[in-house]
């Protein structure tokens, strides 16, 4: 049976790796390289990399703590590429053909459409044709609305009409080969993964869907992988804070008798 994966969120914010709290609040936790690295010697399943700039400003411009200046995402997503030993997924403010092209060839696996894919459909289906439907996520933000949820696109702040069962539904049919759905709600708020909308999505779709939004405990990775079909659990902020988390979260998990790989560090030195 294929194992269940955990994969980390890295959230870049104009150069910067960050924590966030409902889209809004942002903490700045450092230079994204170095957390890259640590994640993989941990062995994760896989990562997720996703650029939530704005605009185009780019700050990370300290030689002082001995890293390079980078002035754009490319230049950061080679420097990721170079010490990764895990499948990566780049996202944020991806909207065309070439911006692509150009991070799958400086080492990205996946990447990720949000915005892009709501205002332009068809982009998604370009997309699965021109690089296959196994590199291509469709990235779905849901905010709750009374007893129903709603997709939001720019970084949560535009509501969109759609229904998340029904956009996921209509993503695989373009040709999208995976979904995160991740809830706006819980986003930072360390209360557990929204398991109604998240199992509601995992239902609708034949295609792999990964969780995201709301971990504050190893026991909500727990919740999703036993309470709803998706395949894979992700989240950003519980990984920061601890030294190998990765590695104690899947061991909570395989402890559970859980589907998840069994826990081990990556000997990247030869020691």
């Amino acid at each position: 049976m294929k194992k269940k994966r955990l994969i980390p969120v890295l959230l870049l914010r104009n150069g910067w790796l960050v924590q966030s709290r409902e889209f809004k609040r942002y903490q700045n936790l450092g230079n994204p390289t170095a957390a890259v690295k640590r994640l993989s010697e941990w062995a994760s399943d896989e990562l997720i990399y996703l650029d939530i700039s704005r605009d185009d400003g780019f700050e990370l411009q300290r030689d002082d703590l001995g890293h390079p200046s980078r002035r754009n995402i490319l230049q950061i997503i080679a420097d990721v590429a170079k010490v990764t030993f895990m499948p990566v997924t780049v996202g944020g403010r991806i909207s065309t053909l070439q911006a692509i092209e150009e991070r799958l060839k400086l080492g990205a696996d996946k990447i990720s459409i949000n915005t892009a894919a709501v205002q332009a459909p068809e982009f998604v289906e370009q997309a699965a044709r021109e690089f296959g439907s196994q590199c291509i996520v469709v990235s779905i933000d849901a905010r709750k609305r009374g007893d129903a949820y709603e997709v939001f696109v720019r970084g949560g702040s535009v509501a969109t009409g759609l229904d998340p069962v029904q956009w996921a539904r209509r993503a695989q049919d373009l040709g999208a080969g995976e979904i995160l759905i991740n809830s706006i709600d819980r986003d930072g708020a360390r209360i557990g993964y929204d398991l109604a909308l998240v199992d509601g999505v995992a239902d609708a779709v034949a295609i792999p869907v990964i969780a995201c939004g709301g971990v504050g405990a190893w026991s909500h990775f727990a919740d999703a992988l036993s309470q709803t079909a998706v395949d894979g659990v992700a989240a950003a902020n519980i990984f920061h804070h601890s030294d190998q988390s990765v590695y104690h979260a899947r061991k909570y998990l395989h402890d559970l008798k859980l589907n998840v790989r069994e826990p081990a560090l990556l000997n990247v030195h030869g020691t």
